[in-house]
């Protein structure tokens, strides 16, 4: 019997538009994502470098363009918050300890919360015993420390915790380390189809 459920952020709760930030990028002259990119964006998303090193990080390799307009570019990936999730939401907090897991950054969540406002992101966090965003926790998954993380400090049971994420590697990973898993399917699966994909307890 499932009586915990960890969540993804990106694409299972807000709407993401990926192929957007890339877009914008090489719109400003970025020739292709690159392994130094790679390396920025993982550094930034566990707390590993500012701001301002991120950005100027960026403006290395696109040197005409400011930093208004790459974090334009960045946030161009963020979509819309549907509120139907949110009451879904509130609705599953009254009957299972839930927790929030993202890999995520300092500027997309500043910008998450600006677009949304207090009461609406504040209704969101509440429904969760606690929120791990990687910049804070200095960890990001897959990596298993970052599971495992959750799983002690909140003392669950990882046979009776589902974790629901959009990225295979993400839930393979948390299988590995015995937790029940939802790979959810973007576009083709929503987070409200939670009963009818899991066996849930």
């Amino acid at each position: 019997m499932i009586n915990a459920i960890i969540f993804d952020f990106g694409d299972v709760f807000i709407n993401l538009d990926k192929q957007a930030t890339q877009d914008k990028l090489q719109a400003l002259g970025l020739k292709a994502w690159n392994e130094e990119l790679d390396a920025l964006n993982i550094a930034f998303e566990k707390g590993d470098c500012t701001r301002e090193a991120f950005l100027n990080g960026f403006q290395k390799q696109i040197p005409n363009a400011s930093h208004e307009e790459i974090l334009a570019a960045w946030n161009a990936v963020l979509l819309d918050f549907p509120l139907y999730r949110l009451e879904f939401l509130q609705l599953l907090s009254q009957k299972y300890r839930l927790f929030l897991l993202s890999n995520t950054d300092a500027i997309h969540i500043d910008t998450f919360e600006q677009k949304t406002g207090s009461s609406f992101y504040g209704a969101f966090y509440q429904c969760f015993e606690k929120v791990y965003f990687s910049f804070e926790v200095g960890m990001r998954k897959p990596n298993a420390e970052i599971y495992l993380h959750v799983l002690q400090q909140n003392e669950l049971s990882p046979k009776r915790t589902l974790f629901v994420d959009d990225k295979k590697e993400n839930t393979d990973a948390a299988q590995a380390l015995g937790l029940q898993v939802w790979n959810l399917q973007v576009g083709k699966e929503d987070v409200v189809d939670l009963f009818e994909k899991n066996n849930l307890g």
